[in-house]
């Protein structure tokens, strides 16, 4: 880490240049010999990545950022935030620490964290910042997390590993295309804590994930402004059973639900003929459960159709977790068509046309309020016109 990054005249001139082009920054000449141009871009584009995202980090002064890669990889102030209650014991190990943002939540809960990241470069800056944000019971280690754990005698109440990605398509599907593969090393975490908290994209199959694992006590699916961020899975060394799935969505509250592994239960279906009354489409978290027969018996609500994944209601329930429509008028599609100067959103559920491509037929002009839910009930097409009334 470059300490004299930490200067008052290139802090000044960090954060005087946030709005600033950072491609002209990185190709003009720095004006400090001990700091290079490519340095300040980096340290601009970081810091402006982090105002959001890692708001704590973005506010204090002297906080030094990594690689613009770092910050979007790591987890977010809310998510992190949220992982806290999940520890168990008075002391945990992250063996995959990154820029250190989760540690630093889990130092809220366990009386010691030792924070293990493999580059040193990345290490050295996490425990710089550390220090700065009053964590002082985090313990940086520029280590190999697994190679610690295999080396030390000490255990934990809680380990935590967030595997790497490692292919390039972005888009992971097993465990076993992870680094490092948490399932060669299962045994070892387990005989050393009596909690594991493996973090996941959310891409991954609730049952492909059970198939590969063991003593999953419960899965935590998390989401933010109705976008599924990340899978957490629980597991506990003694326990035997299902594990339970909660579905948290994470925006100015927390709200979660519980919900079966297995959807089993039957549901009621709309049987009559709709003319006014409420839509719901389930948040992101509740949807990637596939408990639908279950969120509709949890909210007292009715499936448009088997496989729309739509629910209705004549009266308003505004603790549904999601968004809630209420309906203005029901068309057929060919009804729809005929409609002049649309303006509005437009939602597909069980419908054979991408709603890209219906904007562009329809000519339908953005408008925050309205909504086209294309859909199926009772196995018929219908366009349902409709005002939002809950977004999240």
């Amino acid at each position: 880490m470059n300490k004299n990054l930490l200067e008052k005249e290139v802090q000044a001139y960090i954060n005087s240049g946030l709005n600033a082009v950072v491609s002209k920054i990185a190709l003009a000449k720095s004006p400090f010999g001990e700091v290079s141009s490519a340095e300040l871009a980096n340290q601009i584009a970081a810091k402006k990545k982090s105002e959001k995202k890692l708001p704590t980090w973005f506010k204090h002064e002297n906080i030094v950022y990594p690689s613009t890669l770092s910050i979007e990889q790591t987890s977010s102030e809310d998510t992190a935030a949220y992982k806290q209650q999940l520890v168990k014991g008075n002391s945990l190990i992250d063996i995959t620490a990154g820029f250190g943002v989760d540690s630093f939540y889990f130092s809220h809960k366990a009386d010691e964290v030792y924070s293990c990241e493999i580059n040193p470069e990345l290490s050295a800056i996490s425990a710089h910042n550390a220090k700065l944000l009053g964590a002082g019971n985090i313990l940086c280690l520029a280590a190999d997390g697994l190679e610690y754990l295999q080396s030390s005698e000490k255990s934990f109440g809680t380990i935590y590993v967030d595997p790497a990605r490692r292919n390039t398509s972005g888009k992971v599907f097993k465990l076993a295309d992870c680094t490092p593969n948490v399932l060669e090393h299962l045994n070892l975490l387990l005989n050393k804590a009596e909690r594991v908290i493996i973090k996941t994209s959310p891409l991954l199959d609730l049952q492909a994930g059970l198939g590969e694992l063991k003593n999953v006590a419960e899965i935590h699916i998390i989401s933010v402004k109705n976008e599924c961020k990340e899978l957490l899975w629980v597991i506990d060394k003694d326990f035997i059973g299902e594990p339970n799935i909660i579905a948290a969505t994470l925006n100015t509250s927390i709200k979660q639900i519980e919900l079966p592994l297995h959807d089993d239960g039957e549901t009621d279906y709309v049987s009559q003929k709709l003319s006014k009354g409420y839509l719901y489409e389930a948040d992101a978290a509740l949807m990637k459960s596939g408990a639908f027969n279950a969120i509709a018996n949890q909210f007292n609500l009715q499936k448009l159709d088997r496989q729309s994944h739509i629910y209705y209601s004549e009266e308003l329930y505004t603790t549904f977790i999601g968004r809630i429509f209420e309906i203005e008028a029901i068309l057929s599609p060919n009804e729809l068509k005929k409609e002049k100067s649309l303006q509005g959103n437009v939602i597909v559920r069980n419908f054979p046309e991408k709603a890209e491509n219906l904007v562009k037929k329809l000519k339908i002009k953005p408008n925050k309020e309205t909504f086209y839910i294309f859909t199926q009930v009772q196995q018929q097409y219908v366009a349902f016109i409709t005002k939002i009334v809950q977004y999240y």
